[in-house]
């Protein structure tokens, strides 16, 4: 008979994963990303939490005649900035969705329990045991 998975290692080892990330996180607002526009002439700061830091704007590229061109250069900057500190979170964090790959439908299975809320698995029970609910639907059978 298989040995029942050890539960309190299994949290332990969510609880570390859980604070690696929220530290992964809280160092990403330590990090910098900068994006240029118009050859330099539009500059963002970026944290690595996305929050834009500073923004600085060339005298020469304002131009009271052509506000449209500013805004494109502002919005590229800022959309440039954007996309790197994504990169920079990804590099960081790992793939979306949990740290190092986690997944708790993985976890559930490694348990047994795999088939809870779904078809197939064991009946919903560690070990395959069928539930009541199962059991009252093999006897009518």
């Amino acid at each position: 008979m298989p040995q029942p998975p050890n539960l309190q290692k299994m949290l332990a080892e969510a609880q570390a994963m859980i604070a690696a990330q929220q530290e992964a996180q809280e160092a990403l607002k330590n990090e910098r990303v900068d994006a240029t526009a118009g050859g330099g002439m539009i500059k963002v700061v970026l944290t690595g939490d996305m929050r834009i830091e500073t923004l600085t704007i060339d005298p020469d590229a304002v131009d009271p005649e052509d506000v449209e061109m500013l805004q494109d250069l502002v919005i590229a900057a800022v959309n440039e900035g954007i996309r790197k500190a994504e990169e920079l979170q990804q590099s960081k964090l790992g793939a979306p969705g949990g740290a190092e790959g986690f997944d708790p439908m993985s976890m559930l299975d490694s348990l047994g329990m795999g088939g809870l809320g779904g078809a197939g698995g064991g009946g919903g029970l560690p070990g395959g045991a069928p539930n009541r609910a199962a059991r009252r639907q093999q006897k009518k059978r």
